[in-house]
């Protein structure tokens, strides 16, 4: 056996620490060639070895390797701490793992992630334990198994069951690639310990033999002594002196008479049945306390026991398994004990006055020996201001009422501070981890002097600063009594061991303990050259092996498992799903949505439950309920689920521009266009008129969209606009680049305001150089199509010749006049479009002022009129030269909006004064000539005309994408671009109606396919299922993969960045992208936008298919982007046996739902609860639930969809919302009274059922819908509502309109538009936004088992606040904020009309 615990020496090469000690490389040296214990006193560096050998095996470790390092820690407080030494001492990585990470539901993918990602991974044995039960890890996997405190490898512990499991298995079978063991203790052994140094020995040996591994230690103590400080003990003793008898027997009897009348008020309360026994544990585990206390620390130290036990603190969660009555009735026992405790007192010590008098104190049984004892061992070493000191106690109670004590006593005398630090097994107080480690943190640093605690502080934690030790309670074990010997770090400190006198038994036992170390290190060196034993079980468990997988459930696991996956089962807060063992008939009974249910054991009384246990796995494994690694199906679906979520999504989408816009322009041939003359009709009175415009495309549009009209909202008015297909023109190359030069000059203009030498650069147009946007947007306004006149006036020259030039005119004006731009006939700046340096602005000149020039008077204010000459002087700085020349009308160019955008203002009629403007002839450069107003107002309007355009290109490409894939055509285009506009783009429309219309249906489709498909999986899988599906990520990630989120529009429309068609300056490069069925679209950029956005536009593109083609162009759809789903009818089956009409009244509930089920066992099972455990009924209604509550969903959105087909988007959510909730179906299954109908076994329920009936019939209100009740409902109530449902669903043969037809009478009157309130927290939201009110955040608690929330407002620093309480935090929150509205209304009635 030894050789199976040495390793070929050769591949491992020692790595010490340079300031390692001598012993530390003696150690290392034994762990490189064998498995060894290393048995050394606390604070000698044990973790040093161990890290030296980790050191030494890194090569086998590093990454790529599959092999890890596995560091045990028995308690999660030393995970932490040894991980950090690790990281401090190799270049390892390290991975540090305990429950509190949620490791119970990781699966075999993320371990493996960890394996791959660490070298070392440190963790507390039950993990590991659990990882190889699960098969996540294999033994042969882990190079070095590191077992800190390695003493605890007994009986069921995990250590022993990791050993006897998995590595003794397959040391059996001769397999060599096993971990090396690596074992570290102050004690091997853990027990009271022997009489002699055989029994000492025996104890060793087992452990070596259980570990496979030799004990190394040193030779002496004095070896240690040099690097390792060791305390001195010294004996306390006590003499043992009761409080008076008369008090003790009068308390005592006083708390027994109190103890039996809470226990029998139990008897009387409307206490949960399943929560009696707990209560009453919980109250005679209160006075057994107090009872101690009385006996071992006295009376004022009993009252401050009793005080803590009375009130809770952040720290405490002394009742967490008590209900809210039963933690009622536990506080009430440790109060009244306060009171009666506290008579004794009142007549005794004042609260400060404790200790004062020490022998008076003890006179009077205030305190006992024991505790004075304590307080004069302290009081010795008053003169050390800095010191660090743990007592160590038995009980947790002793623990609080001693630092209480001294807390108050010892700084009368010192300057210290006492704390506390406690477990959890008592039941009584605990703290949280993080508590902890801060107390012991304060500790090292010298912030608390004094730590009272239990044995949680003997083990492995590291506090070298501690140089006292007290024991209040003696040790128990001999490993008990060296580790917190050992906690006692500094030099010269001590250990002081509190004895009763005259109690020989105790001081011979520690007497034995003092010197367990020595012979325990002679036995260990007398036997060091003994291979180990051969290890031999004490009995071979029977087990239940997954050859697939290697994972493995054994008979004492297994227990553990069917807890843990029926933990795992669909619950609510009336019933949390276990499993019940029935002693006398040997049979397990499993939850109702676990598909099998009875399982009976056969073998013997002692092991009967396991037995039943291990067979249940092993059929719950055979169904597929346990998967092939031994876990909940739920479990492994949730990892799959939080895999796919945790997969990173690209924010960074394209944005897609239509095929029909983009080509390349020949360089030396004509263009064929087709041409469509957009038609402005206007609809308002103005002087300025519109004009049509000619739009030529290189591609003939689709008839639904040449045959687009819409209407355009402007300043003024609207227009209409409609397309007008006019045939075709061949343009040349020259009148293509004329054509693009003046979009792109007349667009600059009117986009930027302003003419730049930037803008005014007459950067060449290229022909032929790759992929640009190529439409042309020309002016109709003659007879002929083109206006090629209002074209050419791009190509202004001030040297082109007229008639005029050189002439005077009739008024003896002169026809030429100085611009910017030359000398110019003035006939050629009337219609144009000109520049002012000056100002940098563009305007149109409409006419020519003959009779104004520059010596003409400007009107400055009411009575001050000022030269134009002498204006332009003093406001700009110019001198005019040619002051004679006649003056021209200028009015500002038009703003260019989006006119695309709902609710858009009208101006007023009339211009703005500051529009038109007196302009010398000689400020001005010529832009365009000739060119009017009405060509430019209507120039300004294209920019929104074509974006629309360019919108329902898209959506027609997205149309003709899903027509490739064998869908239907007939959904209008229209609806396509609903679907793909989100409200970002503040259109007239957008996507809200259709994606409540997609989704419901969505989750309807979903929720009967699985329901379907998966006739044995609980609701839990199903909706984990379901999730998978219709989860916005989920519909995120097909929307990207099928290049959907490409076409989705989530921009408001900015005519500023619009891109002017033909200009190249400063244009991005478009980027071809083909789509499936060899389809092409251009990518113009990539913008950020959020999952939920393409997630939404997926459901409005299902809502649309609907909507216009129904439920079947909806499912091909749905096929398209790769969710599969089925109607085809499938039986449903169950294992029902019992005759309906003995367990509900089957009639009566056929007559409220007017319907007749062929199968009664459906209405059953739609009204059995989960707590309802008779075995004849095998399903609860959770199921039903699942499928009711898609299908009613989907039931009641189309019906409202249909009937108020013109309603806003925003209305049909919220009339939806309104209609469609827990607390609607709850109160109509308290209207039809099917609450009597409900089988279960919920005292809980049954209690909450019974006060919402009496406040319900309480409410004014008929209406089930809406938002009024300030109650909370049962849950159960709504989901029997919802079960009904998919119970008359599943016998009506999947009929939807049969179940709208059978609820919908118990809904009435449904919601409608006229009587639709918003929910108050909703309203509240909207009007803080709107009034620009400071909504605070809510603050929720939760006292007593109610929900507390306050709701506040500030309003100019006026606070308006409320708080309500309930049963749930949303109920809470409706009612706090409805309330809010309430008092804002009443305060500011004006605002809120």
């Amino acid at each position: 056996m030894a050789s199976n615990m040495e390793t070929e020496n050769e591949q491992l090469v020692a790595d010490p620490l340079s300031f390692a000690r001598s012993y530390q490389l003696e150690g290392l040296e034994k762990a490189l060639k064998q498995n060894t214990i290393v048995f050394l006193e606390t604070g000698s560096g044990k973790t040093l070895i161990a890290i030296m050998l980790l050191r030494s095996f890194a090569h086998q470790l590093r990454k790529p390797s599959p092999f890890v390092a596995v560091f045990l820690v028995p308690q999660v407080v030393l995970v932490t701490q040894q991980a950090e030494a690790l990281k401090m001492h190799t270049d390892l990585s390290v991975g540090l793992y305990y429950g509190d990470m949620g490791i119970d539901f990781w699966d075999g993918a993320i371990w493996k992630r960890e394996i791959e990602k660490h070298e070392v991974l440190v963790m507390t044995p039950a993990i590991l334990l659990n990882g190889l039960r699960h098969s996540f890890f294999h033994i042969s996997m882990i190079k070095v198994l590191v077992l800190d405190e390695c003493h605890h490898a007994r009986g069921k512990h995990p250590y022993a069951c990791i050993m006897t499991e998995f590595y003794h298995q397959q040391l059996s079978l001769g397999k060599s690639d096993l971990p090396r063991i690596f074992g570290m203790t102050a004690s091997p052994i853990k027990s009271k310990g022997g009489n002699s140094e055989l029994n000492y020995w025996q104890y060793i040996q087992e452990l070596e033999s259980l570990l496979n591994s030799k004990v190394y230690t040193v030779s002496s103590e004095s070896e240690l002594a040099n690097f390792v400080p060791v305390s001195t003990p010294k004996f306390k003793f006590y003499i043992r002196k009761d409080i008076p008898y008369a008090l003790y027997e009068q308390l005592a009897n006083a708390l027994k008479v109190l103890k039996s009348k809470h226990e029998q008020s139990l008897e009387n309360s409307d206490l949960n049945p399943s929560k009696v026994e707990p209560t009453r544990k919980r109250i005679s585990k209160a006075f057994l306390a107090l009872m101690y206390c009385l006996d071992e620390l006295g009376l004022w130290l009993t009252w401050k026991a009793a005080e803590t036990l009375s009130w809770m603190e952040d720290d405490f969660s002394p009742w967490e398994t008590l209900d809210i009555f039963g933690e009622a009735i536990v506080k009430s026992f440790c109060s009244d004990a306060l009171k009666l405790l506290a008579n004794p007192l009142k007549s005794g010590c004042s609260y400060g006055s404790i200790g004062d008098n020490v022998e008076a104190d003890m006179a009077a049984g205030l305190m006992t020996p024991k505790v004075v004892c304590l307080i004069a061992s302290l009081l010795e070493y008053r003169s050390i201001e800095d010191i660090r000191c743990i007592v160590f106690v038995e009980r947790i109670v002793s623990a609080v009422a001693l630092q209480t004590l001294l807390s108050l006593l010892l700084p009368k005398h010192t300057c210290w501070k006492t704390k506390y630090i406690a477990g959890s097994t008592s039941g009584l107080q605990t703290q949280s981890k993080k508590k902890q480690n801060e107390i012991v943190e304060e500790f090292r640093c010298g912030k608390v002097n004094i730590i009272v605690a239990t044995s949680i502080l003997e083990e492995g934690l590291d506090v070298q600063s501690c140089n006292l030790v007290i024991r209040f309670d003696p040790s128990s074990t001999v490993c008990s009594f060296i580790q917190s010997r050992g906690r006692a770090r500094m030099k010269n400190s001590d250990y002081i061991l509190m004895v009763k006198s005259g109690d020989s038994a105790t001081l011979s036992r520690l007497q034995r303990y003092l010197a367990s170390g020595e012979i325990m290190r002679n036995e260990s060196l007398c036997h060091a050259s003994l291979p180990c034993l051969p290890f031999r079980s004490a009995y071979d468990e029977e087990s239940y092996f997954v050859e697939s997988t290697g994972a493995i459930v054994t008979l004492s696991s297994s227990v553990g498992l069917i807890y843990f996956y029926c933990s795992r089962l669909p619950s609510d807060c009336y019933f949390k799903p276990t499993p019940r063992w029935d002693k006398e008939t040997c049979t397990l009974y499993l939850p109702k949505s676990s598909p099998l249910q009875t399982f009976s054991s056969k073998d013997d009384a002692k092991y009967s439950k396991q037995s039943a246990c291990l067979e249940a796995c092993k059929q719950l494994h055979k169904y597929g309920a346990l998967t092939d690694n031994l876990v909940p199906q739920m479990v492994a679906e949730e990892s799959v689920a939080q895999e796919i979520g945790n997969k990173p999504l690209d924010d960074e989408q394209p944005i897609y521009v239509p095929p029909e816009f983009v080509h390349c322009c020949p360089h030396n041939s004509s263009v064929v266009y087709h041409c469509y003359l957009i038609e402005l009709k206007q609809n308002f009175h103005y002087d300025i008129s519109a004009h049509n415009i000619v739009l030529a495309m290189r591609t003939e549009l689709e008839f639904e969209v040449q045959s687009m009209c819409h209407d355009l909202d402007v300043d003024r008015g609207s227009f209409d606009v409609n397309f007008k297909y006019v045939g075709i023109i061949k343009l040349s190359p020259e009148q293509v680049l004329l054509s693009r030069q003046f979009q792109r000059t007349i667009f600059r203009a009117l986009l930027n305001h302003t003419w730049t030498n930037k803008l005014s650069e007459n950067n060449e147009i290229y022909l032929g150089d790759g992929p640009k946007v190529d439409y042309l947007l020309l002016p109709s306004t003659g007879v002929e199509l083109i206006s090629w006149e209002i074209v050419l006036s791009v190509l202004f020259s001030s040297r082109e010749y007229c008639v005029h030039r050189g002439i005077s005119s009739s008024k003896g004006l002169a026809y030429d006049v100085q611009t910017k731009s030359g000398l110019v006939c003035i006939c050629r700046l009337q219609n144009s479009l000109v520049y002012t340096p000056h100002n940098g602005h563009v305007y149109c000149i409409t006419s020519v002022l003959s009779e104004l020039n520059g010596n003409s008077s400007l009107k400055i204010r009411k009575n001050e009129m000022m030269a134009y000459k002498e204006y332009y002087k003093v406001r700009h700085g110019i001198d005019l030269y040619f002051e004679k020349q006649p003056l021209l009308r200028g009015k500002k160019i038009f703003p260019v909006h989006n006119y695309l955008k709902r609710f858009r203002k009208h101006k007023e009629e009339g211009e703005s004064r500051n529009s038109l403007v007196e302009l010398p002839p000689e400020l001005c450069s010529i832009i365009m000539s000739p060119i009017s107003v009405n060509t430019l107002y209507s120039y300004s309007f294209l920019p929104s005309i074509m974006h629309r355009l360019e919108s329902m290109l898209i959506a027609s490409n997205l149309k003709k994408l899903n027509t490739d894939h064998c869908m239907q055509n007939d959904i209008p285009t229209t609806k396509v671009l609903e679907a793909i506009t989100t409200k970002n783009c503040q259109e007239k429309f957008h996507l809200e109606s259709l994606e409540t219309l997609g989704d419901s249906f969505l989750k309807y489709a979903t929720g009967q396919h699985l329901f379907r498909t998966f006739q044995n999986d609980h609701e839990g899988l199903l909706s984990l299922k379901k999730d998978r599906i219709v989860s916005n990520a989920a519909l995120c990630r097909l929307g990207c993969e099928h290049k959907i989120s490409g076409f989705v529009r989530d921009e408001a429309f900015d005519p500023q960045k619009w891109d002017i068609p033909g200009d190249t300056h400063e244009v991005s490069q478009l980027r071809e992208v083909v789509l499936s069925s060899g389809r092409k679209v251009y990518v113009r950029r990539k913008r950020k936008i959020k999952g939920k956005r393409i997630a939404d536009v997926v459901e409005a593109l299902i809502g649309a298919y609907l909507s216009t083609g129904g439920e079947r162009a909806a499912i091909q759809f749905l096929n398209r982007i790769g969710i599969e789903l089925n109607f085809d009818f499938v039986p449903y089956e169950r294992p029902f046996r019992v005759d309906a009409h003995k367990l509900i009244n089957v009639g009566h509930v056929e007559s409220l739902l007017k319907y007749t089920f062929n199968d009664r066992s459906l209405l059953l099972e739609a009204l059995t609860h989960g707590s309802y455990m008779l075995p004849e009924i095998p399903r609860c209604y959770q199921r039903l639930e699942f499928l009711g509550d898609s299908v009613l969903d989907y039931a009641i959105t189309v019906h409202l969809y249909n009937k108020y087909p013109g309603m806003t988007p925003e209305l049909l959510t919220d009339m939806r919302s309104a209609s469609v909730n827990n607390d609607c179906y709850s109160r109509t299954a308290l209207k039809a009274q099917l609450h009597k109908s409900i089988l279960h076994c919920s005292h809980d329920l049954h209690k909450h059922i019974s006060s919402t009936l009496h406040n319900f019939e309480m409410l004014s209100s008929e209406a089930t819908y809406g938002w009024e009740s300030e109650i909370s409902f049962p849950k159960v109530l709504g989901d029997v509502i919802e079960s009904l449902a998919g119970a008359i669903y599943v016998d009506s043969g999947y009929d939807k309109e049969k179940v709208f037809g059978c609820i919908r009478p118990l809904l009435e009157p449904l919601v409608s538009p006229e009587t639709l309130k918003k929910h108050p927290r909703r309203e509240l939201n909207e009007l803080c936004q709107k009034e620009k009110y400071n909504l605070k955040k809510t603050v929720t608690s939760r006292v007593n088992g109610r929900s507390h929330v306050t709701v506040e407002v500030e309003v100019n620093g006026r606070i308006f606040k409320h708080t309500a309480i309930s049963l749930d935090r949303e109920t809470g929150k409706k009612v706090a904020s409805k309330e809010v509205l309430k008092s804002l209304k009443e305060s500011y009635p004006m605002v809120h009309k």
